[in-house]
């Protein structure tokens, strides 16, 4: 309070966005998780890749895919500009680093359905504002399960993903925190709990500078 009895200004300023890296073995959950947690957080949104395949049916550029040619993609990476990048059977992908980081600067949080190579390189460019979730299936044998149930693959692409399941969990320890998702909602509201948590952190509110030297020299 100051000398002739007001109280001095309350002030918040905006806090910084979090970049949730989330990675699993294929069928382990994390897509459901982070698509349920958007709509769940009018602030959080998920990253959207650049690709140089062309559109599919029904698909539209800037919320499936930004859309390019290969000569924009290749210029983009030479300048720095994906946070990962890689060919897949001719076709270019990457993680455009501007939209993201915009976001992060507008308070706003992005979610990454991505595998652990994307995470640990957008955590190596972006450490402080990165956090990194792993999702764990319950065992292997109810992931398979899940995959058989989906009904979307063959045999052999089963047989593939299961055997990329193992390479992909061996990485566990490089994240943050880890999600056995052995029950959607209790693995759902973990989630929430690690996002609203890192929101919280000291170093996303830049403001507090400001806010505590005002307090310090308040009279």
């Amino acid at each position: 309070m100051s000398s002739d009895g007001h109280i001095g200004p309350i002030f918040r300023g905006r806090r910084r966005g979090v970049l949730l890296a989330l990675s699993s073995p294929s069928g382990a959950g994390k897509t459901t998780l982070s698509k349920r947690l958007i709509s769940q957080n009018p602030d959080v949104i998920l990253s959207v890749s650049a690709t140089t395949r062309d559109p599919r049916p029904g698909e539209t550029d800037g919320e499936d895919y930004h859309f390019m040619s290969v000569e924009d993609f290749k210029a983009q990476a030479e300048a720095g500009e994906f946070f990962e990048w890689a060919e897949v059977f001719g076709r270019y992908y990457g993680t455009p680093k501007t939209p993201v980081m915009e976001a992060v600067e507008e308070g706003r949080d992005v979610v990454f359905d991505i595998d652990w190579q994307g995470a640990q390189a957008i955590a190596e460019q972006a450490p402080e504002d990165t956090v990194r979730v792993f999702i764990l299936p319950p065992s292997l044998e109810l992931l398979e399960d899940r995959l058989r149930k989906r009904g979307q693959d063959t045999p052999d692409i089963i047989k593939g993903r299961m055997d990329r399941a193992k390479d992909e969990i061996s990485h566990w320890h490089e994240y943050d925190y880890i999600i056995v998702n052995d029950d959607f909602a209790r693995a759902l509201e973990k989630l929430s709990l690690i996002l609203h948590a890192e929101r919280l952190k000291r170093t996303r509110h830049p403001w507090l500078d400001d806010f505590v030297d005002a307090i310090m020299n308040e009279e």
